[in-house]
């Protein structure tokens, strides 16, 4: 069995595109449309009876976006796999009701309101440090924490999973390194020298092992804690301390902008299929401050 399955994981990466990188400079797959064998890869880890927790924060009137992001979820993501939905929010009472697939859970916290959408982005390390400590070791064996203004519109499956897996920020997956947008204040922890960084990654979504994301998490909590004792914080909150995690702790696997697209980009030729992509809005509409 465990000689089966080396050679068909062996297939399974075998699998090229020549208009994209598919490798990274660590040897990491990029996963872009055409480089995986859906049918293939749900056989290997059919074999494993994983499961996946899933978290989501919708705070205010960021509800308003759940029942989008949910019901497309059911239809795209993980299907056929265990998937158990951590949804915070500061008003229960407004979460949808969404018919959920076979093995397919959804749980909802409660948590504070918090009057700054910076705080809001900034908590949610914390939030995901304790629930992998406390709750999710015998739960679950992937975690990915995602953004709810977001919608899905195509397969997002098992060819994800990995030990600690970021996904490729699609205003930048094919910009030079002087464009990225790291923070540059040496003063930050989240400080990222000139002329340093592999590839830009969203904030919006991001997981792996329980493990590996802990480790991320709690790093990512404690930079930003030493931050605000400083009066800093980062020029893109946590996910600039993501952006400084995932250079010193290299994503074992890479998700192309088809797993976190943006409505207001225009096509790209490199992007075949749109997985998963924010939505629309107006952010004066739906966030408690500028």
């Amino acid at each position: 069995k465990c000689l089966l399955f080396f050679l068909l994981i062996h297939l399974y990466y075998r699998i090229f595109r020549t208009d994209v990188a598919s490798v990274t400079s660590w040897l990491a797959p990029i996963i872009w449309e055409g480089t995986f064998d859906a049918t293939l890869i749900d056989f290997i880890y059919k074999q494993q009876n994983l499961s996946i927790a899933t978290t989501v924060f919708a705070l205010g009137k960021y509800t308003s976006f759940l029942k989008d992001f949910l019901e497309s979820a059911e239809q795209h993501f993980f299907v056929g796999f265990r998937v158990h939905y951590y949804l915070f929010t500061d008003l229960p009472e407004e979460v949808p009701e969404v018919k959920m697939g076979e093995n397919h859970s959804l749980t909802v916290r409660k948590v504070p309101s918090l009057n700054r959408w910076q705080d809001i982005s900034m908590g949610r390390m914390e939030i995901l440090e304790k629930l992998i400590e406390n709750e999710l070791a015998k739960e679950a064996d992937y975690i990915f924490c995602l953004d709810v203004d977001t919608k899905f519109y195509g397969r997002w499956g098992v060819e994800t999973l990995g030990h600690l897996v970021g996904v490729i920020h699609p205003w930048f997956f094919d910009a030079p390194r002087d464009r990225l947008t790291y923070e540059r204040r040496p003063e930050s922890q989240a400080y990222i020298p000139a002329g340093e960084g592999d590839y830009y990654f969203t904030g919006a979504a991001f997981g792996g092992s329980l493990e590996d994301v802990h480790h991320l998490t709690k790093t990512c909590r404690e930079q930003m804690n030493i931050d605000a004792a400083n009066s800093i914080e980062a020029i893109w909150h946590e996910e600039s301390h993501l952006n400084k995690y995932f250079l010193y702790n290299k994503p074992s696997k890479l998700l192309s902008p088809e797993y976190l697209w943006r409505d207001i980009n225009a096509g790209a030729a490199q992007i075949k299929i749109i997985r998963f992509s924010h939505v629309a809005k107006n952010n004066a509409d739906v966030r408690p401050n500028p």
